[in-house]
């Protein structure tokens, strides 16, 4: 098992994608499908043989020559489609689950649970909206219940790190339609998200809330960004990279102004080192625009307490800034997942960093990297062509069986995010494989989606 840490701490896992990636790392695919080249054995001759005799053989020769000719075809018939087209998470699932031992022991995920209510928060006003099973349509949320402690929690089941305002609005200053429905809040013991939402004709009090979460998932400056390899300012604005003075060590990602979170692993392999050597550096895509006393200082460390340097089970951790980050066009946060919400094997995501480049893991990438990585299931990759069953469920799996992309030393902590419409969330963190794009054995990340309580709670103590 490696890390995907740089040189000079041990190593990490890594991953490349459908792109050259950061310390992503393309493998290329054979140009074309190596035919074993039949050989056809030289016919002895002496006197004592006859002519029909060396018909016999001649003939023989032949046949064989014609069959491994037909057998060449039939291997280019079958087999060309598979290395040279893309093979989608479905397709691998499939193909594998019927030759490994272990593809289908995996017992199959309970059913998810119909939500019984959803939220979103109108661009128009940021007027929050609620949709209950009962009523399909999107109701406007009556101010009357209402608390910050209800806003806080909506704002994290949305993926959002923190709520920063909110505030009841008159109905009479903003435009409603005449079908427009309302809801109120019914308290409940328990989880605001399982309470009643009353649906309402009107609200008592005249007025519905206005809500703001922290901000995330947008990259103000994507639509400029035209091809290449190499990653543009903007493109990836939570990218950040977490160093020991001015060298690289880690990727990590920003969540909010104040924290980034990155690998485990990164941390502990350095658990010695002073706390004032750490610092981040965001909007960057290049480390040779890093200058001494500059990047964010590290206030504190928190790895996550369970977390395994056997196994590298719970590979995450969190670093509280000094000073908040100045968000811009080149410098923003990545949304996390929202409660329970599932991406499918076969979901292309992006891995991005500033790792190896190359499969000798004698280069760095001097400039930011990214490239695509279908998320795999749990259940191949702890099938025994894969990684045998050492794959824990705070961890997720995400690459290409035949090896062509993968992330490498140097893209430990950093972020695999997938596209949720136009918002990107942040579903795993770089943490281990074995080598960097070697054929069955992807990429594999922390779970981000298991650790949400924990990143709030952390979030919300640490101040």
């Amino acid at each position: 098992m490696h890390l995907r840490m740089d040189e000079q701490a041990p190593k990490e896992a890594q991953y490349a994608e459908e792109g050259p990636g950061p310390g992503i790392f393309r493998a290329k695919l054979e140009d074309q499908l190596r035919r074993p080249e039949t050989q056809q054995q030289p016919i002895s001759q002496t006197g004592c043989w006859r002519s029909v005799r060396r018909g016999y053989v001649l003939l023989g020769a032949l046949g064989l020559l014609a069959g491994a000719g037909v057998g060449s075809w039939l291997l280019v018939l079958y087999l060309w489609p598979a290395a040279s087209q893309p093979i989608s998470g479905t397709l691998q699932d499939e193909e594998m689950t019927s030759s490994c031992s272990g593809a289908s022991s995996e017992e199959s995920p309970l059913p998810s649970l119909p939500k019984t209510v959803s939220f979103r928060v109108n661009s128009e006003g940021f007027l929050l909206e609620v949709q209950v099973k009962v009523r399909p349509a999107w109701l406007l949320v009556c101010h009357e219940g209402w608390s910050s402690a209800v806003g806080m929690q909506i704002c994290r089941s949305l993926g959002h790190l923190r709520l920063t305002h909110h505030n009841g609005v008159t109905l009479s200053d903003i435009k409603l339609n005449s079908s427009q429905g309302f809801a109120q809040l019914t308290p409940r013991l328990g989880s605001v998200l399982e309470e009643v939402w009353q649906p309402r004709d009107n609200c008592t009090s005249g007025r519905v809330v206005s809500l703001k979460c922290s901000e995330c998932g947008a990259r103000p400056l994507a639509s400029r960004i035209v091809g290449g390899q190499s990653v543009a300012p903007g493109r990836w604005p939570w990218q950040a990279s977490v160093a020991l003075g001015l060298r690289h060590t880690c990727g990590g990602s920003v969540l909010a102004p104040h924290w980034v979170v990155t690998a485990a692993h990164c941390m502990h392999s350095f658990r010695l080192s002073r706390l004032s050597s750490w610092r981040v550096y965001t909007g960057l895509v290049s480390h040779s625009a890093i200058r001494p006393h500059q990047g964010a200082v590290v206030e504190r460390i928190i790895p996550h307490p369970l977390y395994s340097a056997q196994n590298h089970d719970y590979d995450i951790a969190l670093l509280r800034l000094q000073m908040p980050l100045n968000f811009s066009d080149t410098v923003g946060a990545v949304c996390l997942p929202t409660k329970e919400q599932d991406f499918p094997g076969g979901s292309r995501c992006w891995v991005s960093g500033w790792g190896h480049t190359d499969p000798s893991h004698t280069h760095s990438s001097a400039t930011l990297q990214d490239t695509v990585v279908p998320l795999l299931s749990t259940q191949l990759c702890n099938s025994s062509c894969v990684y045998s069953g050492a794959l824990t469920p705070r961890m997720l799996c995400a690459g290409y069986l035949d090896g062509r992309a993968d992330a490498c030393q140097g893209d430990s902590g950093g972020p695999l995010v997938c596209p949720d419409g136009d918002t990107w969330r942040l579903v795993g963190v770089v943490s281990w494989g074995r080598g960097c794009a070697e054929p069955n054995h992807p990429g594999v990340y922390a779970k981000v989606a298991e650790f949400l309580d924990w990143i709030h709670d952390t979030a919300q103590q640490v101040r």
